[in-house]
């Protein structure tokens, strides 16, 4: 098991919004986040910043196939359709990163 976290800006005026998508995640994207090997999987919003911090373990072999069988799931592009235009990426991600990988600096079971 990996664990990853990642951070992204959210835009002030889409904050109840973006809330409101995620109290109902459509059942088709859990599913596929699921199949994707992706276990406790939760975002945090920090006000008034405005940032998400999300965090989740991964549990299978194999993370780059995983995350582009994810990524190339029809019922997962539509959910980012809704959700990318609310978030405002960090000017400092990585090239091609949406979400701003992080370090983990410290773990304690």
């Amino acid at each position: 098991m990996k664990r990853y976290g990642a951070v992204i800006g959210l835009k002030p005026e889409q904050i109840a919004d973006y809330k409101r998508v995620h109290a109902a995640v459509w059942p088709d994207v859990l599913a596929q986040i699921k199949a994707s090997n992706i276990k406790n999987y939760s975002i945090f919003l920090r006000e008034p910043e405005n940032l998400l911090f999300a965090y989740y373990e991964y549990v299978g072999t194999d993370h780059d196939a995983d995350m582009a069988a994810m990524a190339a799931d029809p019922r997962t592009q539509e959910w980012w359709a809704v959700c990318m235009p609310m978030q405002a990426p960090l000017a400092t991600r990585a090239e091609g990163d949406w979400w701003a990988g992080t370090e983990e600096v410290f773990h304690l079971d």
